[in-house]
Parts: C-alpha cells; sequence; structure tokens
C-alpha cells in the first residue's frame, strides 16, 4: 500500500492511530538508539511493536532505546482516544555458523564471482586468513550446499574433507567479515538455546517487555528453556517462536527465510489454536514481490529467476480452503448478522479478544483493558485495537463497564468505526465479575 491508503481510517481520512488495515507494524530499531523524535514519527506513522535485537548493542543501549520508546509513547498519552500502547519485543541472538575475518579485518570484504571455487576450512588456524579463496566457517559438521551472508550468496559443496570443503560459488557478491552462514536442510547440531538466550530474557523480564522473539527455535522444549529463563515474574510475556518447522508450546509463529509454502499449514494450525502468526507473504495474498539486499548486493540475474521460480511453485500450490468452519459463535456470528461497526470486549489478560479475533471477524475488535501489557501483546492478533483505560476502578462493577464501553464508542466513532448521522450497534462482551476467564455475557449495545 501507498503511505497515504496507510494512513486512511476505517471511513475516512484523519490520523493513523486508528486504521481500516488490521496488520500490524513491526519495527525493529538500529544498532544506534532512535531519537525521541523519530520514535514519535515511526508510533503516528503506525508502529505498534518495538523489537530490539540482541544479537547486536549493548545492555545499556537497550536500556536507553526502551527509555526513549516509552517516553515517545507517553507523549500520546493525554488524549485517551488517540493514544496507543507500543509493545517492546525482545529477539534472541539464537545459534549462529559465522564465517572468519576477512584478511584479519573485521571490515574488510573481497569479491566472490561465480563459477569461482572456493575452499571452506574448519581448522581454526584459518580464523582470521579469510579471503577470495579460503573460507573459515565456526561450525564442524558442514556437508551439504551451505549459504552465506543470509542468502546473498551461495555455495555449492563439490568435495567434502574431514576438516574442509570444496565449494563452487554458485551466486556471488561482495562477503565481508564475520557473517551468518546458512544450512538449508540440516538438522544442525547447535544448542537451540545458548547462555545468551538464557540471560537476555531475564533482562528483558526487568525492563518490561511484552514477548520474545525467540530465534532458531526447533522443538518444544527450546520454547520450555525461554519460559523457565522468564520465571515467574515474566510468566505472561509471550513467546514466538522463528522456526522451521512447528512447535505446539509458542504464543505464537514467526515464519522466516523460504518456507513460504510451509506457512500456509502454520497459519492453519496458529488459527486453530488461537495463536498469531507473523510472517513472509509470498503464497499469501501476495500481489508482487520485491527483492531488497538480493539485488543490491548479490547477482541481480540469479535473484530474478530465484525469484521467479518462487513465484511459479508458489501458484502452483493448491489452494487450500480455510480450514476453520464457516460458521462462528457468539459475538463473531452476532456481530455478521447485525452488520455491527465494532466489536467491544473489555477483558484482562486478553485472552477473549484473541479468541474473538481467531475467526478473523468483518467488524474491528476495540479490546479496552487496565493492563498495559494486555494492551501491547494485543498487536500480535490482526484485527484487535487494544484501548488502554487509565482511570481508576470504580466500586460497582457496572459503573467500570458503562465507563469502558463509552470509551471504546468514543475511539470507534474517532476511527470511524461507525455510520455517521444514523443508528449503528456495536457487540460488548463483558463479565460478570472482574478478573481473566470471567467473560460471559453479550450485548448489542446501540451507538449514536
Amino acid at each position: 500500500r501507498t503511505s497515504a491508503a496507510m494512513s486512511k481510517p476505517h471511513r475516512e481520512a484523519g490520523t493513523a492511530f486508528i486504521q481500516t488495515q488490521q496488520l500490524h507494524h513491526m519495527c525493529c530499531l538500529g544498532i544506534h538508539t532512535p531519537p525521541i523524535t523519530k520514535l514519535k514519527e515511526m508510533i503516528k506513522s503506525g508502529m505498534k511493536v518495538a523489537c530490539l535485537n540482541f544479537s547486536h548493542g549493548t545492555r545499556e543501549y537497550h536500556v536507553e532505546t526502551i527509555k526513549n520508546v516509552h517516553t515517545a509513547t507517553e507523549i500520546f498519552a493525554s488524549d485517551p482516544i488517540l493514544y496507543r500502547p507500543v509493545a517492546l519485543a525482545l529477539d534472541t541472538k539464537g545459534p549462529e555458523i559465522r564465517t572468519g575475518l576477512i584478511k584479519g579485518s573485521s571490515t574488510a570484504e573481497v569479491g566472490l564471482k561465480m563459477g569461482a571455487t572456493l575452499r571452506i576450512m574448519l581448522d581454526n588456524a584459518y580464523m582470521k586468513k579469510c579471503d577470495e579463496n579460503i573460507l573459515w566457517l565456526d561450525y564442524k559438521n558442514i556437508c551439504k550446499v551451505t549459504e552465506v551472508d543470509d542468502g546473498l550468496i551461495s555455495l555449492q559443496v563439490k568435495q567434502k574433507g574431514a576438516d574442509f570443503l570444496v565449494t563452487e560459488v554458485e551466486n556471488g557478491g561482495s562477503l565481508g567479515s564475520k557473517k551468518g552462514v546458512n544450512l538449508p536442510g540440516v538438522a544442525v547440531d547447535l544448542p537451540a538455546v545458548s547462555e545468551k538466550d538464557i540471560q537476555d530474557p531475564k533482562f528483558g523480564v526487568e525492563q518490561d517487555v511484552d514477548m520474545v522473539f525467540a530465534s532458531f527455535i526447533r522443538k518444544a522444549s527450546d520454547v520450555h528453556e525461554v519460559r523457565e529463563a522468564l520465571g515467574e515474574k515474566g510468566k505472561n510475556i509471550k513467546i514466538i517462536s522463528k522456526i522451521e518447522n512447528h512447535s505446539e508450546a509458542s504464543d505464537g509463529i514467526m515464519v522466516a527465510l523460504k518456507v513460504f509454502l510451509a506457512q500456509k499449514m502454520m497459519i492453519g494450525w496458529c488459527s486453530r489454536a488461537g495463536k498469531s502468526v507473523i510472517n513472509s507473504d509470498v503464497a499469501n495474498a501476495a500481489d508482487c514481490i520485491m527483492l531488497s539486499g538480493e539485488t543490491a548486493k548479490g547477482d541481480y540475474l540469479e535473484a530474478g529467476r530465484k525469484q521467479h521460480l518462487i513465484a511459479l511453485e508458489a501458484e502452483a500450490a493448491i489452494y487450500h480452503f480455510d480450514p476453520t468452519k464457516a460458521t462462528t459463535v457468539g459475538a463473531n456470528e452476532t456481530s455478521f448478522k447485525c452488520c455491527s461497526g465494532a466489536i467491544i470486549i473489555l477483558t484482562k489478560s486478553g485472552r477473549s479478544a484473541h479468541q474473538v479475533a481467531r475467526y478473523h471477524p468483518r467488524a474491528p475488535i476495540i479490546a479496552v483493558t487496565q493492563n498495559p501489557q494486555t494492551a501491547g501483546q494485543a498487536h500480535l492478533y490482526r484485527g484487535i485495537f487494544p484501548v488502554l483505560c487509565q482511570d481508576p476502578v470504580q466500586e460497582a462493577r457496572a459503573e467500570d463497564v458503562d465507563l469502558w464501553v463509552n470509551l471504546a464508542m468514543n475511539v470507534g466513532k474517532a476511527g470511524g468505526f461507525f455510520k455517521k448521522g444514523d443508528v449503528d450497534v456495536a457487540i460488548a462482551l463483558i463479565g460478570w465479575r472482574p478478573g481473566s476467564g470471567f467473560t460471559n455475557t453479550m450485548r448489542v449495545v446501540p451507538v449514536w
């Protein structure tokens, strides 16, 4: 979408805080702490989750970044209609395979030409002596096709020895020091959760992050290790697995790299389980596919061919029917029959809003909560617009309900969710008592 289209709210032009677009934007923050003014503009442009990459930067850097995100977010706190909490995500480093130093320098680069021979060495004597003929890797069990620098350069193995590989450059480019290496189709025996991946989530708990993106998760026990590291204080933090196969224990799944067909099944599994999906979108409703670094640093012609083959394979795939039943229950069905402008949910843990969102109702979901973490985590689910109510709790439950529902309706009016000049309706889901797990009442509320 163009920036103009993305700034359109539900029915008319206005603020970018409340948009028709139901997919949420996650922004990874770079190695330099963004100034508050830049973060403010990112929030106004639709940033809902700020992601901190713990592969780079010091603890001090991340603390400063988190502080700036909070400050930028609170700039908008004076207006409860427009205020949107920005969630914090911690992206763990995970296990990695890295190349050595090019000619002893961390900044040096060397050009690899297509068809050239490159010898991969595992002997530590070559750790700082990499060049256009020899490349050292820190993984001792390499035996198949190796992709270097996140796939921009690819090598085909031609000969294998006890501690070396002879490869042919399949797709060349400029290779720098300490670059990441991927082994497609190989069961890598590196530990999924390193000591750093245990300590970083603990730091995240201290900084009140809302979710952890766990890198290179391969099985449920890996997720349990991260959950154990979060401890009792971090029990409500969501764990999002960045994986190449599915995992039951996650709170969501992030699909990375070239698993565009497998993500169809993952989306189905997550839909049935009520979990969120963060994915690439080649095989799901994509109109265009854009290459960026692949053409900037690698062979643009080969990259174009690869893209064409991927598109052909995606279009040849069977168009699976949505495994979720066409009919839904409760609020979803009533919202559809009443053509309601919105579904209002009063929630503490966010679970009731997540359960409604799993069916992708046509009406936007306005989730009102007093829990900042619940509001932040709602950005993981399509179609949920979290509203953080900061008013004190009333003595009578009915007073709270009326206050929160009216706040949600005002948010809906500001976003253009309800028809102007006519009577519209909203579906309200309410719990019979405060707390999690008590949502049992549905009301059709007129909106004037």
